[in-house]
């Protein structure tokens, strides 16, 4: 089982780790979907969260780092939804393909979520709290 949730870590990595990239080489598509009442601007938080991406796809590649890793995804994952949910109002009145897009990425965030949860879990370390939230095991 444990192994199983490693190769879904690396999975998750990868993929991370293009769309970290892609923050990079398509910013307007991230800068787009961002809530334009975020401060300073769009491109600053675009290109935070790539680099956040980059930075936790490197942690989830590298078994020694993969729980800090997979815990650091929960939290992107999380701060990253309301872009998610600005996308899914922003993309109301556009073609029915793209409202399928915009709302289909709302359920997928929770499945992420629960991908890393089991990540953690799969990667068990006496030395710190099972999970975020957790004071002593």
């Amino acid at each position: 089982m444990e192994n199983r949730w490693n190769q879904v870590a690396v999975v998750m990595g990868a993929f991370l780790a293009f769309a970290g990239v892609m923050h990079f080489i398509s910013p307007q598509f991230f800068n787009d979907i961002v809530p334009p009442w975020l401060p300073p601007n769009e491109a600053f938080w675009t290109y935070l969260s790539g680099v956040a991406e980059l930075v936790i796809a490197w942690l989830l590649l590298r078994p020694q780092h993969r729980r800090t890793g997979a815990i650091a995804a929960i939290y992107l994952f999380i701060g990253v939804y309301p872009a998610n949910l600005y996308m899914a109002w922003d993309w109301r009145d556009r073609v029915f393909s793209d409202q399928v897009v915009a709302y289909g990425r709302l359920p997928f965030q929770f499945l992420f979520i629960w991908l890393a949860v089991r990540i953690v879990a799969a990667n068990p370390d006496p030395e710190i709290p099972a999970m975020p939230g957790d004071v002593t095991r």
